[in-house]
């Protein structure tokens, strides 16, 4: 008896998973850690709901959901006008947090870091190749700097978080603008590749003398110094809840959200911000998918932004919240 019975539970968990409603998507890394977090909270209140999240970077995010192949896709750069118009699917974009990109770095005996803005283009454009540049200790009065070779390391996949590094680049430096310019993928004139954030972590832990540029979530995870960067308004700030917050609120948001929030003024604000987005489909063929998507994007939205701080992400404003909430009821 005890033996059928057991069959017989063995049975109907197995018939409930295979008739789980699946969800699939992918895209950014940048917000990999909350958007973990949240999948695995709203399966866990949804027993009938599987979402599968691919952390395969901002341009591979954009690539499978124009092309019908994920549910939803992510990505920290907001779609162009052309891109949007080329997708075999109707996107709209929804902002889910705020993050922070930051200057990572491997300095033998050096702990705390300043960047001027133009000091960081010019290490990325391989103007400056030491650490003992002149340039470098002038923003660092005090701090003894050695004579090492700078190690560029950048990211080598598609990705968002490259997208605001040097969309933030291009803002601050002529020669970066007409040089390598912004996007999720640029042609870098010098350093080494990591794949996704975790890689770029990886390299510069690995090797000394090194710089990179990750989501705050990642330094702090990694145990990582990064540095502090010169604000629009000449203030020296490091990557943070409260900078990100303070970026975002001089920012005009546009009906269809798509904004860049990097070298914001405002005198605490970072400069290296970003709004991080959903990728979601205005008519998708399976119309119980299309249902189970606009609840996770209302329980998100009411309940999943209360735990976007406990992973160093800034949530939405409040008043933007209930703008993309709006947004959300007004899917079809």
């Amino acid at each position: 008896m005890k033996k059928t019975l057991l069959a017989v539970l063995l049975f109907v968990v197995a018939l409930s998973r295979s008739q789980a409603q699946k969800i699939t998507g992918a895209g950014a890394t940048f917000p990999g850690p909350i958007y973990s977090k949240w999948f695995t909270q709203y399966s866990a209140a949804h027993p009938g709901v599987q979402i599968n999240y691919q952390q395969i970077g901002s341009g591979g995010g954009i690539q499978q959901v124009t092309s019908g192949i994920v549910d939803f896709g992510a990505s920290d750069m907001p779609m162009a006008d052309p891109a949007l118009a080329a997708s075999k699917v109707k996107l709209i974009h929804i902002p889910t947090v705020l993050g922070a990109v930051v200057p990572i770095f491997n300095v033998p005996g050096v702990s705390d870091l300043r960047f001027s803005p133009d000091v960081l283009a010019d290490i990325y454009l391989a103007k400056i190749t030491t650490w003992n540049d002149p340039r470098i200790a002038k923003d660092n009065p005090g701090v003894h700097l050695p004579g090492d070779r700078i190690i560029i390391v950048h990211r080598s996949d598609g990705s968002g978080t490259t997208f605001i590094w040097t969309d933030y680049l291009s803002k601050v430096s002529n020669d970066w603008k007409n040089g390598p310019g912004s996007g999720t993928a640029v042609n870098w004139p010098t350093g080494v590749g990591g794949s996704h954030n975790e890689g770029v972590a990886s390299q510069v832990r690995q090797f000394p003398g090194s710089i990179g540029y990750v989501e705050l979530i990642y330094a702090l995870q990694n145990h990582i110094n990064f540095g502090a960067i010169r604000n629009k308004a000449g203030n020296w700030v490091k990557g943070s809840i409260e900078g990100v917050t303070d970026a975002a609120a001089t920012a005009k948001i546009p009906a269809d959200y798509r904004v860049s929030i990097t070298d914001a003024p405002g005198p605490n604000a970072y400069p290296i911000s970003s709004f991080t987005y959903l990728l979601i489909p205005l008519h998708p063929t399976d119309m119980s998918k299309e249902k189970v998507i606009k609840d996770m994007l209302n329980w998100i939205i009411t309940s999943g932004e209360s735990e976007a701080s406990s992973l160093s992400y800034a949530p939405l404003p409040q008043a933007l919240a209930d703008k993309v909430l709006k947004s959300v009821y007004a899917l079809p």
